[in-house]
């Protein structure tokens, strides 16, 4: 080979070589442009309870600024929104919850890469108000018994197998329509109650004894039903069952990531402190490999 076609020859390779560099070039500077994030859901994404406000939100809201959404959106550099709402319910994704406060699923777009939430807890009333309703039932007997389990059974497992799964599903394939190239994560809620009950705690958390399971296995249930909706529509669940063991309301400051219904240091009982949303956001993190 001569000289000359020696030359062309590298010539040609150079080339070659920039052409595939300046192919590689767009994708790498799309990559680098921040994660579009919506977080939408009820108060356990809101952070309701937990100071200070985020001053964008509606104050019927509550929202606060270092809900869970607003730390991952700082640990990963996303350009976020956030849609969470105190007490909402799965209907608020497709309608307005308060006068002037727009459907949830309007912050969320076909440009959406990531969306979390927390939803279904406040479906008929079946979370807060089983609480409310056990505690109540607790301190008619002064913590003995299961006064709650006797007077309501089966039903709350009833109306999560009969209505707010459904409605879980159809709004995380909501999000899907709109989003249909988005991550959509949805957290299960952590543990509210111990495992057994504690005799020390029943001042802060009235249930009475035989009620503890009664209202794990409810959380149990509505986790799950959460769970197979996730799994039916493609999202991703994040299990906080294991993460949030040991850091319930009848824990101490500190440990606790729930504060109890009595003498917590949140303005909302029964919810996630600061150190209960930062949680929240790791455990997140770390199912989706993010940050």
């Amino acid at each position: 080979m001569s000289m000359r076609a020696l030359a062309r020859g590298l010539a040609a390779v150079v080339a070659a070589a920039g052409t595939v560099a300046l192919g590689l070039s767009g994708p790498a500077a799309h990559a680098s442009d921040p994660m579009s994030y919506v977080g939408l859901g009820d108060s356990y994404s809101a952070g309701s309870g937990v100071l200070p406000l985020d001053g964008s939100a509606p104050l019927e809201c509550a929202r606060s600024s270092v809900n869970y959404p607003h730390v991952i959106a700082a640990r990963t550099g996303a350009q976020f929104t956030d849609a969470t709402c105190g007490a909402a319910e799965t209907k608020d994704f497709a309608g307005s919850q308060y006068p002037g406060v727009a459907p949830q699923l309007d912050a969320v777009g076909a440009d959406t890469d990531l969306v979390t939430m927390t939803i279904g807890g406040n479906d008929n009333n079946t979370f807060i108000g089983a609480i409310l309703a056990c505690g109540s039932a607790g301190v008619v007997t002064v913590g003995f018994g299961h006064p709650c389990k006797s007077l309501y059974g089966s039903t709350f497992d009833d109306q999560v197998d009969n209505t707010t799964y459904p409605a879980v599903k159809a709004a995380l394939q909501a999000v899907r329509a709109k989003a249909p190239h988005a991550r959509v994560a949805i957290l299960g809620y952590p543990w509210i109650l111990p495992a057994t009950f504690d005799p020390g705690c029943f001042v802060k958390m009235p249930i009475a004894s035989g009620d503890v399971p009664y209202l794990r296995d409810l959380q149990t249930h509505l986790n799950s039903a959460v769970r197979r909706a996730a799994a039916e529509t493609g999202a991703t669940y994040v299990d906080m069952s294991a993460a949030s063991e040991g850091h319930d309301a009848c824990q101490p400051v500190g440990t606790r990531w729930i504060e109890p219904v009595l003498f917590g240091t949140n303005y909302v009982p029964v919810h996630p402190n600061a150190l209960g949303e930062s949680k929240m956001a790791d455990q997140t993190l770390s199912v989706l490999n993010l940050g």
